[in-house]
């Protein structure tokens, strides 16, 4: 039976307007997405096969080009239409701290740094620049690789600070096992970087270590 055929309030596109987009399951999300199935497949029946067969909503969203438009009911259109509809998301949640306060929106930062940093298969340490309203000046991915304090250079991030006439900052790192715990080593790189950026007068407001989409704050900890 075609989707047009289901009653009003089962059909995604009418129930997401009804009740919002967050009333919706995976697959009725997957299914506007895809607008159309194949010959004997609804949207949503085909949405469904995709999770399944990708394992998990992300996992879709993840997969490489080659992997994603070998699928079945799925292309290059496809795959250059969902990695601009993921960019225009990281995009809107960097635009929505750069118009805040990133201290009175926790959420929205956090937010930010686990769509920017969770998918690195590596570790990455940035940071975010802030004005002396506590607005995001800019995000920067400063050092890659194993993250401890012989590879974070503070020099480096105390004259990038200066460079764009910082206040404060909040420093980040991903943990790739997806385990965001901190450990004492990130403890103590944090406090070599609060010292060396309090010689110029910047404040360190948090560190946030970001797992497989969770996060902890040191803040939040009561570690700052």
């Amino acid at each position: 039976m075609a989707i047009l055929d289901w009653p009003a309030h089962e059909r995604p596109r009418e129930k997401m307007l009804l009740r919002g987009a967050q009333a919706l399951s995976d697959a009725e999300l997957l299914a506007i997405f895809l607008r159309t199935g194949t010959r004997g497949k609804t949207a949503v029946d085909l949405a469904r096969e995709l999770l399944i067969q990708f394992g998990s909503l992300r996992a879709l969203l993840e997969a490489d080009r080659q992997q994603f438009c070998q699928s079945p009911g799925l292309g290059e259109a496809k795959y250059t239409q969902l990695q601009a509809t993921l960019e225009m998301s990281r995009r809107y949640l960097a635009e929505k701290m750069a118009r805040g306060d990133a201290l009175n929106n926790p959420a929205d930062t956090h937010r930010f740094l686990v769509a920017k940093m969770r998918d690195f298969r590596q570790e990455v340490f940035a940071c975010l620049y802030l004005d002396n309203r506590h607005r995001v000046i800019s995000f920067d991915e400063m050092f890659y690789g194993t993250i401890n304090m012989a590879s974070v250079h503070p020099r480096e991030i105390v004259q990038r600070a200066l460079k764009h006439n910082a206040s404060a900052v909040i420093l980040a790192h991903n943990h790739p096992s997806g385990i965001a715990e901190p450990s004492q080593a990130d403890r103590d790189l944090t406090n070599q970087l609060q010292k060396a950026l309090a010689l110029v007068e910047v404040r360190v407001l948090d560190h946030v270590v970001v797992g497989d989409g969770t996060t902890v704050s040191f803040a939040e900890r009561g570690w700052m």
